[in-house]
């Protein structure tokens, strides 16, 4: 597993380098003024709309779902299946993308309210939601194919797929001056990437002869199993998303540029959510689904205490980090052409209210798995919607005095709520036993992490005055030495702390509980 791991957060990761080029870029070319705000909201919108239908709800309800066909009844039963459910999905979100279409201008009226007190923010928005929004009903189609590799033990093209997003708006704002506004160049450019990831995953998919083709719906057991895990689902990731609807509510009320602190601090933030949390999640979930198709209840639990100790091996450093350094790491990777040390501390301090909910961000996927794995989507959704009140309620606490800082708090305040509740539940129902060496690790690696953030907090201004005499790119090379200062510490506390046998058990193949660990 800690293979298929790796290969997903591998290709993450190149997706999350390649998305800060992309983000180096709109930082210059947009900046975090007007034309930016529009964009982003642009983009929000199909993204909300995948976050709530695709990826969250559809893969929590049918990577399981195929799995465990496919593990009891076979390649033919699992086929007939899948083909069901595309002629559904595309269905649906035809006829999405056509209300969207005609009823834009009361989307934006709903997402982003405080536009409507200036003119040309709001039909900027309205134009760039017309041209992105058709990329949910592909990424909708990449999520399916995606599910079903997943299922198969394929994860490389899925996980790469959102490289292409970042290389196709790269390409776009290059040749921005060939469109109305460099908001436009970014819209086109989404469009396209949605068709690029759609022949990427769709062709590995045919590959693999799990091409799926149109097919009259019919409510048979299979898929009235999956619906009655879609709907718990959908009506959870609603939840999720409502809060992330709240912050764009609030934040076009804010002054201009808050929208865009919000982004580029999430950029950061989603990195090792995605590098290590979504990876881990995104394995953990058929691995648990086919071995409690199987009857390996305790092959699954002890997979999982090795998935979270793995996210928390990886995520500590990053909790550090962005505590101790944010305004440098804002600096270092943004700050260049319309994009200001303003704009910098002001993204900074988010990302720090953000890195309070790390943890529970990168962990809440395996959590998850517990319930998703065995065909419950109804209990994480109990939990989520509590984290869901929370999150809302925090932010119009915090929103006048933090700003847009308090809406990231908030957001963190509602992670921790949600992981809590979930951990709870799974508990309770017998789902997860948090075994010896998982409570030992831990402890562990969180003296590793006080060490790392005392080191950082230590060395930023005898390093940043190495390189103060410089010209130009003080920033980066100020936090590239802190970077490799810190990931040699962090190595060494670590084999200190665990020694080589620990990390090493990683990489072993027995699936036992008593065994040597695979995560």
């Amino acid at each position: 597993m800690l293979q298929r791991m790796l290969t997903v957060g591998g290709f993450t990761l190149l997706s999350r380098v390649t998305g800060f080029a992309r983000d180096i870029i709109l930082a210059a070319v947009l900046g975090a003024g007007p034309v930016a705000d529009a964009f982003f909201v642009a983009l929000r919108l199909p993204n909300h709309f995948r976050a709530i239908f695709a990826e969250g709800a559809f893969n929590a309800a049918f990577v399981p779902s195929y799995a465990r066909i496919r593990e009891q009844g076979g390649a033919a039963r699992a086929s007939l299946f899948a083909d069901r459910i595309f002629t559904m999905l595309l269905g649906s979100q035809i006829v999405l993308l056509a209300i969207a279409l005609l009823f834009t201008p009361g989307l934006i009226d709903l997402l982003a309210p405080g536009f409507a007190d200036d003119p040309e923010r709001y039909q900027l928005a309205v134009e760039l939601t017309r041209i992105t929004f058709p990329y949910l009903l592909l990424i909708t189609l990449v999520t399916l194919y995606g599910g079903i590799l997943n299922a198969l033990q394929r994860f490389a093209a899925a996980a790469a797929a959102p490289i292409l997003l970042n290389l196709s708006l790269i390409v776009a704002l290059l040749l921005a001056a060939f469109f109305p506004t460099a908001g436009h160049a970014a819209a086109w450019g989404v469009l396209i990437a949605g068709v690029l990831e759609f022949i990427l995953v769709a062709g590995d998919a045919t590959r693999q002869g799990a091409w799926t083709v149109l097919r009259w719906p019919q409510l048979d057991a299979d898929v009235r199993k999956f619906f009655r895990a879609l709907g718990p689902a959908t009506v959870g990731s609603a939840g999720v998303q409502m809060a992330l609807f709240a912050d764009t509510i609030i934040a076009s009320f804010l002054p201009a540029g808050a929208l865009s602190a919000l982004y580029y601090a999430d950029r950061l933030n989603q990195l090792p959510i995605g590098v290590i949390g979504i990876a881990a999640g995104t394995v953990i979930l058929p691995e648990m689904a086919r071995r409690i198709a199987a009857g390996d209840e305790g092959g699954a639990r002890h997979a999982q205490n090795r998935a979270i100790e793995f996210t928390l091996l990886l995520s500590v450093p990053c909790v550090a980090a962005f505590f101790v350094i944010p305004d440098l790491i804002m600096r270092g990777m943004f700050v260049r052409g319309a994009f200001t040390a303003a704009d910098a501390m002001a993204a900074g301090q988010t990302l720090m209210a953000y890195a309070v909910g790390l943890l529970p961000f990168v962990l809440i996927r395996s959590a998850v798995a517990s319930f998703f794995a065995r065909g419950d989507t109804a209990t994480p959704v109990k939990a989520a919607l509590i984290a869901v009140a929370v999150n809302i309620g925090f932010k119009f606490l915090l929103m006048g005095p933090l700003a847009q800082v308090g809406l990231a708090l908030a957001t963190s305040i509602g992670a921790w709520i949600n992981l809590l509740l979930v951990l709870w539940f799974a508990h309770r129902a017998g789902h997860l036993e948090i075994d010896a060496r998982l409570r030992q690790s831990a402890i562990r690696l969180l003296g590793a992490g006080l060490l790392l953030a005392a080191l950082l907090w230590l060395c930023r201004w005898p390093v940043a005055q190495l390189f103060a005499d410089w010209p130009r790119l003080r920033d980066e090379a100020t936090l590239a030495a802190l970077v490799a200062a810190g990931g040699v510490l962090y190595t060494g506390i670590i084999l200190a702390m665990f020694g080589k046998g620990w990390l090493a058990a990683f990489r072993g193949r027995a699936s036992r509980p008593g065994s040597t660990p695979n995560p």
